[in-house]
């Protein structure tokens, strides 16, 4: 449990949150400054931006127990996952943030209605399908943010909870993009250092990399292998060669066409930072995810010596980088220090989701479909309430985690991926994409994803992810309904930059 030192940290930096939410209101003046920051966000913040939408409470809490709980396997997610930050700017964002600023897009609905030429259809079904994608992710960064909080304070989950969603409520409504922007690039700063500080020295206190694997190796061999063998032998060995492929298109594609984070690029101040964004924003988030990695495995082998005692409760690996940290941090000021670093990673994702679902429910459905005459002044107040309303709907949701953190973020990005990936790739590369396959692709994704996801959980588990399924089918639909559906205007196709190519001077 925190002492009052440590306690003071947390204070000083929420405060900072919220003070930094304060001085960002000021620069919004319109409902562009709010969405996309007045399309201003410089190199290194528009580049940690886009790391620590993609990091998530998935890094420090579900990546760490995922090493912990299945073991060298896993660790094909650190270079998917990375991966999907330089997916997104180089494969989505290079030709969106290029259309974006021509044509004035705040959301990535507004380039699906531009697009695919449907004002209220497409754009009205991707937001609300966005939406709800988004509130299933947002439950799983709410859990991560209640599971630091117990571990720092002894408090139960539901006041967690609370604690969290009233924290980041705050500074997200009060500032916007600019808010999120700023404390993102703070959060991801102490991220990045604190992990590189701390996973070595809890490397070390378990023995080295030739101890753990090791012990490891003496718990199942299979442990120390680059994946497991097939057929699945134990609830925690389903990392085999067929699930990590399924698994490594989920990752790298999934979180890159997820609207909290592809919707950054329309923020980026130059067109020329997407060429070096992509390989900083790899490398960086890669040695973070590789050492977070090794800290799982760290703290398995401390647990099975002895040394450290993780709770009793059902999603017990989980708590395995904090109970690691505070068995590693070598006195109690940095282990105060590295508390907030660990409510950094967590709450970088947290509020850039809640202000997504704000903009997709006040821009996208009020705004161009309910009220197309409303004010920017009605936009910014629907855009807080829905924000509002997001937190509430997500804690309340959040009330009863799964059993492993990972397991509930791979499922968001998972319907993510069987809703957006195929209508957004479709829609830049190919010239015979139709509203009506857009639409199509869209919906039995989203659908398919459910019966899938649910066939998985509570009939029989899938030999792959469940939605290499949902989205070969939505594959399938945009293919089948465009060749048999009316074709978009050429003038729009050409004025989207839609075609085999990633860049081309007009």
């Amino acid at each position: 449990m925190a002492d009052f030192g440590t306690v003071l940290i947390i204070l000083l930096y929420c405060f900072v949150l919220i003070a930094i939410g304060v001085i960002a209101s000021r620069k919004i003046n319109t409902t562009a400054d709010y969405i996309v920051a007045g399309r201003s966000l410089g190199f290194w913040v528009f580049t940690i931006l886009m790391i620590a939408s993609i990091c998530s409470g998935m890094t420090l809490v579900g990546v760490s127990g995922f090493g912990y709980a299945s073991g060298w396997p896993g660790i094909w997610e650190q270079i998917a996952v990375p991966l999907a930050a330089a997916f997104c700017i180089t494969i989505f964002g290079v030709k969106l943030h290029r259309v974006g600023r021509e044509n004035g897009y705040m959301t990535l609905e507004d380039y699906f209605a531009h697009r695919y030429e449907s004002i209220r259809d497409v754009r009205g079904f991707s937001a609300l399908a966005g939406i709800t994608v988004s509130l299933i992710y947002l439950v799983g960064q709410y859990t991560a943010i209640s599971i630091v909080l117990v571990w720092l304070f002894g408090i139960e989950h539901w006041q967690a909870l609370i604690i969290a969603g009233i924290i980041i409520t705050a500074y997200t409504v009060i500032g916007g993009l600019y808010a999120v922007s700023w404390t993102t690039l703070v959060q991801g700063g102490l991220l990045i250092a604190g992990v590189i500080g701390i996973a070595p020295l809890l490397i070390a206190k378990a023995g080295g990399l030739t101890h753990i694997n090791e012990v490891l190796a003496g718990i199942d061999p299979n442990l120390i292998q680059p994946w497991y063998p097939s057929p699945v032998y134990a609830d925690y060995a389903f990392a085999t060669p067929e699930f990590l492929f399924s698994f490594g298109l989920l990752m790298t594609i999934g979180l890159a066409c997820a609207p909290h984070v592809i919707n950054n690029v329309l923020a980026a101040r130059e067109t020329k930072y997407f060429k070096w964004a992509p390989l900083i924003a790899f490398v960086v988030y890669l040695i973070v995810m590789i050492l977070v990695k090794l800290s799982g495995l760290a703290v398995r082998v401390l647990v099975e010596e002895g040394s450290i005692v993780l709770p009793d409760v059902i999603n017990s690996q989980d708590f395995a980088f904090m109970y690691g940290v505070g068995y590693a941090a070598p006195n109690v000021f940095i282990w105060g220090i590295f508390t907030v670093i660990v409510l950094a990673a967590v709450m970088s994702t947290t509020d850039r989701l809640m202000l997504t679902i704000g903009t997709m429910f006040s821009w996208d459905i009020y705004k161009n479909i309910l009220h197309p005459h409303a004010s920017d002044k009605e936009v910014l107040l629907v855009s807080r309430i829905a924000v509002f309303a997001a937190a509430g709907i997500s804690l309340i949701l959040a009330i009863n985690p799964p059993e492993m953190l990972a397991w509930l973020i791979w499922m968001g990005i998972g319907v993510m991926l069987s809703t957006f990936a195929v209508p957004i790739l479709a829609g830049l590369y190919w010239r015979g994409a139709t509203t009506k396959g857009a639409l199509a692709a869209m919906a039995i994704g989203l659908i398919s994803s459910g019966i899938a996801g649910y066939y998985h959980q509570y009939i029989t588990p899938l030999p792959v992810h469940f939605s290499l399924y949902s989205v070969t089918a939505a594959l399938l639909a945009m293919i089948l309904v465009s060749w048999r559906t009316e074709k978009n205007n050429p003038e729009v196709l050409d004025t989207t930059m839609t075609g085999w190519y990633i860049f081309r001077k007009r």
